[in-house]
């Protein structure tokens, strides 16, 4: 017998927005070799190089730590000390999708392809069959370790107290952003590869959102996706600013028949331009249509940097969240600047390169090496807790969407592609 349960403290936010042995790193222009330490007379390693080899590590070892070579998912948190899962029975093998696409580009940019492959293996499958029937439909968690099983199951768990089978209307739902990942994480591999099933892969994805979650009311764009069980699904009507850049990099790369597609995502990202002034408002109101002020998010300001077609003025966006979400020594999540949310200082990091203000990256390199858990996961945040602004369901009644410091597998991935250099919406190195 199942019963559904809603995880009130859930530490992956994708969807609820307005919305180590020899490692060769793809690095800096060089071929970065993990060895032995060097003399304590050598002079310390630039910081980016630093944490692309301790980054880059640690995804090759969790990779290599799931036995034999077929695909898998990777648990996307540990416990405070030490490789392995949590205490929470809802997150303990929980893997998130967004995680592991991440993962999938970070350790392509690693010079890790056929690591990457057993993740995107594991992806693709997930996109070919969807235990409710779904074509294209992405979950946003599976479960954690080697995929054997066909459907691959979402994320669930065993509560012995209750005497039941546990999920989470979040983890089981599809969130537009999460989809957009996946699908940029599988054209990544179809262009190291050649192999053209993982950009069918993209298509099928792209296709259901423009299926199911386009919306041309008020500013355009596409909303949130849906959220709760196979049964009952709930349309989340909020559009994010954030999943309308997803999804203008995904369909940009797709091209062909996606072209009108990418031009109502951007048209989207134009109109809240127009509505910030000098940075980007997080999306709309459930509404579909009213600008949302209620706080601000920091990935907003700058994923679209990453754009290849982002227009000069944008950078204004940067300066922005200096201003409004500078804390700590990095970025927080949101404007209250209640402490440093260490993925968001992983992009900030991207963001200074892409725009090539290279010192500033630097210096966010050097507090991103603090944050380095004892099992090789950066961890989520600086502080205990931190505040986002969000509630985590439709059903919310307060903001209860918060970060907890504990090993990130999202922060480690996000990390490496920011000391790699690597432009996640190219697939490309920033110049």
């Amino acid at each position: 017998m199942s019963k559904r349960v809603s995880v009130k403290r859930m530490l992956s936010r994708r969807g609820v927005r307005f919305g180590r042995a020899a490692l060769a790193v793809v690095a800096l222009g060089v071929s970065v070799l993990m060895t032995a330490p060097a003399p304590a007379s050598a002079s310390p390693a630039p910081p980016a190089k630093e944490l692309a080899q301790k980054t880059c590590g640690t995804l090759v070892s969790r990779v290599d730590a799931v036995s034999g070579r077929g695909p898998l998912f990777l648990r996307s948190y540990d416990n405070s000390y030490a490789p392995g899962p949590t205490s929470e029975p809802a997150l303990s093998n929980a893997a998130f999708t967004y995680d592991n696409a991440l993962a999938i580009m970070a350790l392509t940019a690693c010079g890790q392809r056929d690591k990457a492959l057993r993740i995107g293996e594991a992806l693709l499958d997930a996109v070919s069959l969807d235990r409710a029937g779904w074509k294209g439909r992405l979950r946003n968690t599976y479960r954690a370790g080697a995929q054997k099983q066909r459907p691959i199951p979402p994320n669930g768990w065993w509560d012995a107290v209750g005497n039941h089978w546990g999920e989470d209307p979040y983890q089981v739902g599809t969130a537009t952003g999460n989809v957009a990942w996946a699908g940029l994480a599988l054209l990544t591999l179809a262009d190291a590869t050649g192999e053209n099933r993982f950009r069918d892969g993209a298509v099928e994805l792209g296709r259901w959102v423009v299926e199911h979650t386009r919306d041309p009311r008020g500013p355009g764009g596409f909303n949130g996706g849906l959220q709760g069980f196979d049964d009952a699904p709930q349309p989340l009507t909020w559009k994010s600013t954030e999943h309308n850049t997803d999804l203008v990099a995904l369909f940009g790369w797709l091209g062909g028949d996606f072209s009108t597609s990418e031009k109502e995502a951007r048209d989207f990202l134009d109109r809240m331009w127009t509505a910030g002034g000098d940075h980007f408002p997080i999306g709309t109101t459930p509404d579909g249509v009213t600008v949302s002020t209620s706080t601000s998010g920091l990935d907003a300001q700058l994923w679209p940097l990453l754009l290849p077609k982002a227009p000069e003025v944008w950078r204004a966006a940067l300066s922005y969240a200096e201003r409004a979400h500078g804390a700590d020594g990095g970025f927080d999540f949101n404007d209250d600047r209640d402490g440093m949310w260490v993925e968001g200082t992983a992009q900030a990091a991207l963001a200074y390169r892409a725009v090539g203000r290279r010192g500033d990256a630097d210096r966010l390199f050097g507090e991103l090496l603090k944050e380095i858990s004892p099992g090789g996961y950066l961890y989520a945040t600086r502080p205990q807790v931190l505040s986002t602004g969000l509630a985590i369901g439709p059903d919310s009644k307060t903001d209860d969407f918060l970060y907890y410091r504990r090993p990130h597998l999202g922060a480690t991935a996000w990390a490496a592609l920011a000391a790699v250099g690597w432009n996640p919406f190219t697939g490309k190195t920033v110049p």
